[in-house]
Protein backbone atom coordinates (compact mmCIF):
# COMPACT_ATOMS: atom_id res chain seq x y z
CA UNK A 1 0.00 0.00 0.00
CA UNK A 2 1.62 3.34 -1.17
CA UNK A 3 2.08 5.72 1.91
CA UNK A 4 -0.17 8.93 2.79
CA UNK A 5 0.96 12.28 2.36
CA UNK A 6 1.38 12.95 6.03
CA UNK A 7 3.27 9.13 6.17
CA UNK A 8 6.03 10.42 3.68
CA UNK A 9 6.02 13.87 5.36
CA UNK A 10 6.83 12.33 8.93
CA UNK A 11 9.13 10.07 7.89
CA UNK A 12 10.83 12.81 6.21
CA UNK A 13 10.59 14.99 9.25
CA UNK A 14 11.38 12.29 11.77
CA UNK A 15 13.55 10.00 10.13
CA UNK A 16 15.54 12.45 8.22
CA UNK A 17 14.75 10.49 5.27
CA UNK A 18 15.34 12.27 1.55
CA UNK A 19 13.80 9.64 -0.62
CA UNK A 20 10.56 10.06 1.45
CA UNK A 21 10.68 13.88 0.03
CA UNK A 22 11.69 12.44 -3.62
CA UNK A 23 8.54 10.52 -3.32
CA UNK A 24 5.95 13.25 -2.54
CA UNK A 25 7.79 15.08 -5.11
CA UNK A 26 7.14 12.41 -7.91
CA UNK A 27 3.89 12.26 -6.39
CA UNK A 28 3.05 16.33 -6.89
CA UNK A 29 5.55 17.16 -9.58
CA UNK A 30 2.90 16.51 -12.65
CA UNK A 31 0.31 19.46 -11.31
CA UNK A 32 3.03 21.56 -10.21
CA UNK A 33 4.16 22.02 -13.25
CA UNK A 34 0.69 22.24 -14.96
CA UNK A 35 0.10 25.15 -13.00
CA UNK A 36 3.86 26.70 -13.47
CA UNK A 37 3.49 26.09 -17.43
CA UNK A 38 -0.04 27.48 -17.69
CA UNK A 39 1.14 30.64 -15.67
CA UNK A 40 4.53 30.86 -17.94
CA UNK A 41 2.23 30.16 -21.18
CA UNK A 42 3.73 27.46 -22.25
CA UNK A 43 7.70 28.10 -21.46
CA UNK A 44 8.26 24.47 -20.50
CA UNK A 45 11.93 25.55 -19.29
CA UNK A 46 10.70 27.76 -17.02
CA UNK A 47 7.87 25.98 -15.57
CA UNK A 48 10.08 23.16 -15.05
CA UNK A 49 12.94 25.94 -13.24
CA UNK A 50 10.32 27.00 -11.24
CA UNK A 51 9.17 23.73 -10.39
CA UNK A 52 12.38 22.59 -9.43
CA UNK A 53 13.24 25.48 -7.28
CA UNK A 54 9.43 25.22 -5.72
CA UNK A 55 10.06 21.72 -4.51
CA UNK A 56 13.43 22.48 -2.53
CA UNK A 57 11.91 25.58 -1.23
CA UNK A 58 9.15 23.11 -0.11
CA UNK A 59 11.61 20.49 1.60
CA UNK A 60 13.72 23.25 3.23
CA UNK A 61 10.40 24.38 5.36
CA UNK A 62 8.75 21.23 5.31
CA UNK A 63 8.94 21.81 9.37
CA UNK A 64 6.44 24.48 8.65
CA UNK A 65 3.57 22.72 6.86
CA UNK A 66 1.24 22.66 9.29
CA UNK A 67 -1.34 20.05 7.95
CA UNK A 68 -4.56 22.68 8.13
CA UNK A 69 -4.52 22.30 4.51
CA UNK A 70 -4.26 19.40 1.74
CA UNK A 71 0.04 19.05 1.33
CA UNK A 72 -0.70 19.93 -2.59
CA UNK A 73 -2.19 23.01 -2.11
CA UNK A 74 0.57 24.15 0.24
CA UNK A 75 2.85 23.09 -2.44
CA UNK A 76 0.87 25.09 -5.16
CA UNK A 77 1.22 28.23 -2.93
CA UNK A 78 4.74 28.01 -2.58
CA UNK A 79 5.04 27.17 -6.67
CA UNK A 80 2.57 30.06 -7.18
CA UNK A 81 4.92 32.34 -5.12
CA UNK A 82 8.50 31.37 -6.71
CA UNK A 83 6.13 32.41 -10.20
CA UNK A 84 5.48 35.63 -8.74
CA UNK A 85 9.14 35.94 -7.38
CA UNK A 86 10.49 35.27 -11.11
CA UNK A 87 8.03 37.82 -12.16
CA UNK A 88 9.52 40.23 -9.73
CA UNK A 89 13.27 39.86 -10.17
CA UNK A 90 13.60 40.08 -13.92
CA UNK A 91 16.68 41.58 -13.99
CA UNK A 92 16.26 43.70 -16.84
CA UNK A 93 13.55 45.29 -15.20
CA UNK A 94 11.08 45.38 -17.66
CA UNK A 95 7.64 44.22 -16.51
CA UNK A 96 6.52 40.87 -16.92
CA UNK A 97 4.57 40.96 -20.76
CA UNK A 98 2.65 37.83 -21.32
CA UNK A 99 2.06 38.06 -25.06
CA UNK A 100 6.07 38.20 -25.04
CA UNK A 101 7.00 35.34 -22.40
CA UNK A 102 6.91 31.84 -22.73
CA UNK A 103 7.20 29.24 -25.42
CA UNK A 104 5.03 29.91 -28.84
CA UNK A 105 1.53 28.11 -29.46
CA UNK A 106 2.35 25.27 -31.85
CA UNK A 107 0.57 25.57 -34.90
CA UNK A 108 -2.60 23.89 -35.36
CA UNK A 109 -2.20 20.74 -36.79
CA UNK A 110 -6.25 19.29 -36.63
CA UNK A 111 -8.98 21.17 -36.61
CA UNK A 112 -10.50 19.08 -34.04
CA UNK A 113 -8.07 18.97 -31.45
CA UNK A 114 -10.15 21.12 -28.58
CA UNK A 115 -6.95 20.20 -26.17
CA UNK A 116 -4.78 22.53 -28.30
CA UNK A 117 -7.38 24.71 -28.49
CA UNK A 118 -8.08 24.95 -25.19
CA UNK A 119 -4.25 25.85 -24.31
CA UNK A 120 -4.59 28.51 -26.96
CA UNK A 121 -7.59 29.73 -24.89
CA UNK A 122 -6.03 29.60 -21.92
CA UNK A 123 -2.90 31.68 -22.81
CA UNK A 124 -5.55 34.56 -23.57
CA UNK A 125 -6.67 35.00 -19.99
CA UNK A 126 -4.92 36.93 -17.63
CA UNK A 127 -2.50 34.91 -15.35
CA UNK A 128 -5.08 34.98 -12.11
CA UNK A 129 -7.75 33.94 -13.94
CA UNK A 130 -5.26 30.73 -15.23
CA UNK A 131 -4.45 29.80 -11.91
CA UNK A 132 -8.03 29.66 -10.56
CA UNK A 133 -9.34 27.89 -13.58
CA UNK A 134 -6.15 25.30 -13.76
CA UNK A 135 -6.65 25.00 -10.01
CA UNK A 136 -10.52 24.64 -9.21
CA UNK A 137 -11.34 23.25 -12.27
CA UNK A 138 -7.91 21.19 -13.41
CA UNK A 139 -6.21 20.07 -9.96
CA UNK A 140 -9.82 19.70 -8.12
CA UNK A 141 -9.14 22.78 -5.19
CA UNK A 142 -11.57 23.98 -3.51
CA UNK A 143 -12.51 27.54 -4.34
CA UNK A 144 -11.50 28.08 -0.31
CA UNK A 145 -8.45 26.07 -0.75
CA UNK A 146 -7.18 28.47 -4.50
CA UNK A 147 -8.02 31.39 -2.63
CA UNK A 148 -5.77 30.48 0.28
CA UNK A 149 -3.39 29.22 -2.76
CA UNK A 150 -3.34 32.79 -4.26
CA UNK A 151 -4.28 35.02 -1.23
CA UNK A 152 -7.33 36.07 -3.04
CA UNK A 153 -10.31 36.86 -1.54
CA UNK A 154 -12.83 34.26 -1.90
CA UNK A 155 -15.49 36.65 -3.74
CA UNK A 156 -12.17 37.17 -6.45
CA UNK A 157 -11.74 33.46 -6.91
CA UNK A 158 -15.46 32.97 -7.48
CA UNK A 159 -15.62 35.54 -9.88
CA UNK A 160 -12.60 35.05 -11.68
CA UNK A 161 -13.79 31.35 -11.91
CA UNK A 162 -17.17 32.49 -13.49
CA UNK A 163 -15.57 35.48 -15.46
CA UNK A 164 -12.79 32.49 -17.02
CA UNK A 165 -14.97 30.19 -17.62
CA UNK A 166 -17.58 32.44 -19.83
CA UNK A 167 -14.29 33.89 -21.69
CA UNK A 168 -13.66 30.67 -22.27
CA UNK A 169 -16.99 29.19 -23.57
CA UNK A 170 -16.65 32.39 -26.07
CA UNK A 171 -13.48 31.47 -26.93
CA UNK A 172 -14.72 27.82 -28.06
CA UNK A 173 -18.03 28.79 -29.45
CA UNK A 174 -16.88 26.64 -32.48
CA UNK A 175 -17.02 23.13 -30.04
CA UNK A 176 -20.52 23.81 -29.39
Amino acid sequence: MEPTDAELIAQTLVDDDPRAFSRLAERHQSPIRALLRRLTRGDEALADDLAQESFLLAYRQLGQFRADARFSSWLFRIAYNAFLAHVRSRRDGVPFEEDLHGGSAPARTNASDLRHDLELAMQKLSTPVRAILTLCLGEGCTHEETASVLCLPLGSVKTHLLRGRDKLRTLLAEWK
